[in-house]
């Protein structure tokens, strides 16, 4: 699937301020799932920009504006290419749960295998487990099972405020939006022993408003988003999208990948000058298909 992103954030001020070095991650993450095809980004004021890759073999940017002003203005444009990922195929020893990762992939998954998050009481690891059915349970079946009961315990609600609910937090309030549904997710599989990261990208997802705090979808559908990578031994990193109920497929374009959700912020910076000056920001979100878009026009 052909998509076209459009990403605009920007920041207003009441007078003219010195505006900090801003960290970007806004360029699509590469993969067996999807080829980038061009991209560009631009700010306002112009800004001297070092690229770089961090820990996690994200794309970052860091922007450094040229001169002083009561607005920053970053704008991105990407155009990609997405396939959708053949169903996975375990090896015989994966293919029930509990399992067993080797050696090799248990010391690389590291942190990615143990839980950011404390749960003294157990609560978060019991409502896990409550998913397995037995033991031998199918270990696909377990992961859909999961990913798609969350959205049944848990209701989606947009939510303006910056920030990330723990996963106990989500679960005592029974409301959370994308990046709580994830972050939920990535815990509960952890505590069973699956290693897990956090995703932030972008969907495309026409008619339906299931923007991060900030976003603005477009008419058509798509916005920014979160979901869950899972390691699966044979099968590799394989997303599921808590939120919408369903395994990755070719509508969701990854960006980032992080242990935890508050490491994936597209935007990051700051700024000199009185602290009552920041006025706010906003977001601006477009994610289209043009050549599905074309085939509805052409049908009538």
């Amino acid at each position: 699937m052909l998509l076209v992103i459009r990403h605009r954030t920007r920041y207003l001020y009441s007078q003219p301020v010195t505006l900090g070095s801003h960290r970007l991650m806004l360029r699509p993450r590469e993969g067996t799932g999807l080829r980038l095809l061009s991209f560009a980004a631009t700010t306002a004021p112009a800004s001297l920009v070092h690229w770089s890759e961090d820990v996690w073999s994200n794309a970052v940017a860091t922007a450094t504006p040229l001169w002083t002003a009561d607005h920053f203005i970053i704008d991105s444009h990407a155009r990609v290419e997405t396939l959708a990922a053949p169903p996975p195929v375990l090896p015989a020893h994966a293919r029930q749960y509990p399992f067993r990762y080797d050696d090799a992939e248990w010391a690389a998954l590291g942190a990615l295998a143990q839980p950011a998050y404390t749960d003294p009481e157990g609560r978060l690891r019991g409502w896990a487990q409550a998913f397995v059915a037995g033991h031998g349970t199918d270990t696909l079946a377990l992961l859909g099972d999961l990913n798609a009961g969350i959205a049944g315990w848990i209701a989606y609600q947009s939510r303006d405020a910056h920030g990330t609910q723990t996963p106990l937090e989500t679960l005592q309030r029974g409301w959370g939006s994308c990046r709580d549904l994830a972050l939920l997710l990535a815990e509960a599989v952890r505590w069973l022993g699956f290693g897990a990261r956090l995703v932030s990208g972008y969907v495309y997802e026409p008619g339906a408003d299931h923007g991060d705090a900030g976003a603005s979808p477009d008419p058509v559908g798509g916005s920014t988003h979160a979901w869950v990578d899972i390691f699966l031994p044979g099968a590799g990193w394989r997303a599921f999208d808590p939120t919408n109920r369903c395994p990755g497929g070719e509508k969701l374009v990854p960006v980032a990948v992080a242990r935890n959700i508050i490491d994936l912020p597209p935007v990051r910076g700051d700024f000199t000058g009185p602290p009552a000056a920041y006025l706010g920001m906003d977001v601006g979100v477009s994610v289209t298909a043009p050549a599905l878009q074309g085939q509805r026009q052409l049908g009538g």
